[in-house]
């Protein structure tokens, strides 16, 4: 049965392709020159820009590129401190102390279906990490276990950063390190930490349906297939409560349209940022609308 309900849905991806977007262009209010906005999906790869139509386009176009975080912030040795101490629990406590025997065989359970006989191994690695930590440890090599690739060095959001650099264009960021590591690390108390833990080990069927269908969709570029993807919810306290989705998403967006006015004021730029960011009523291509910018497809859509 999930089989085939990501069957069906990955079918409706790719009818509903005609109408396919993840490049807008903004403009209007003032704007002496269009800049433009691409959803990313932050484990995709390079190559993926050229399956983006105009992409590459406005990448040459642009005088700037700006995405969530400057990715050369993240090789500060300073900065990789700090993203190192985010992930670690509070010095002299273990997952073994944080756990009971039951919950820690059901996590062993989980890491052996995914990582095989090398589980063991990496348990103990992560014998240190947070929950938060270990859950995205998880997602990650679910990722690279159906993608048969994964390199954190070469993702499509640092492709695109490096190529601007590369023509000498400027690179920023919508936030800064410290940001992002308070939204996306430390806005959850450990308790709560360890209930999402325990929800993606129990849940596994559904989190591997989701995350096909997320891939899927991205790939697809459907972004009404990709927000039904990420609508889908269990009904439960596994689900993220309003302020979890406020802290991840929508804040951040609001964040980002206070800044991104005087970044497109100064010069054309292309936005790149996670695609789950782009739609909904909360949604940063909304809320460039409400500020008064006209935002449209890019390239135009054909009549």
């Amino acid at each position: 049965m999930k089989k085939i309900l990501t069957f069906i849905l990955f079918s409706i991806c790719l009818v509903t392709n005609t109408q396919a977007q993840l490049l807008y262009q903004i403009s209007g209010n003032g704007l002496e020159q269009p800049s433009y906005i691409v959803g990313t999906y932050h484990l995709a790869a390079p190559a993926f820009v050229d399956s983006i139509p105009g992409l590459r386009q406005v990448l040459d176009q642009c005088q700037q590129v700006y995405g969530e975080i400057e990715q050369s912030e993240m090789l500060d040795p300073a900065n990789i401190m700090k993203y190192q101490q985010a992930l670690m629990l509070p010095e002299g406590m273990t997952l073994s102390q944080l756990f009971t025997p039951e919950e820690m065989e059901r996590i062993k359970t989980y890491a052996t279906n995914l990582a095989g006989p090398t589980a063991s191994l990496l348990l103990k690695q992560m014998e240190q990490m947070s929950p938060s930590a270990v859950s995205t440890t998880f997602e990650l090599l679910t990722y690279t276990k159906k993608s048969m690739r994964l390199d954190v060095t070469s993702t499509i959001d640092i492709y695109l950063q490096r190529c601007a650099t590369e023509m000498g264009k400027k690179v920023g960021g919508l936030e800064t390190v410290d940001f992002q590591l308070e939204a996306l690390y430390k806005g959850q108390t450990l308790e709560r930490q360890k209930q999402m833990l325990l929800c993606l080990v129990d849940n596994a069927d559904f989190n591997e349906e989701m995350a096909d269908n997320i891939i899927n969709c991205y790939h697809a570029q459907d972004l009404e297939g990709l927000k039904a993807a990420m609508d889908n919810k269990l009904g439960n306290e596994c689900d993220n409560t309003p302020e979890e989705e406020a802290r991840l998403i929508y804040n951040r967006n609001a964040d980002w349209l206070t800044k991104m006015p005087a970044i497109m004021q100064e010069k054309s730029t292309l936005f790149a940022v996670g695609a789950a960011h782009l739609f909904g009523e909360k949604g940063v291509l909304h809320l460039l609308r409400e500020a008064g910018y006209d935002v449209t497809p890019y390239p135009a859509k054909q009549p």
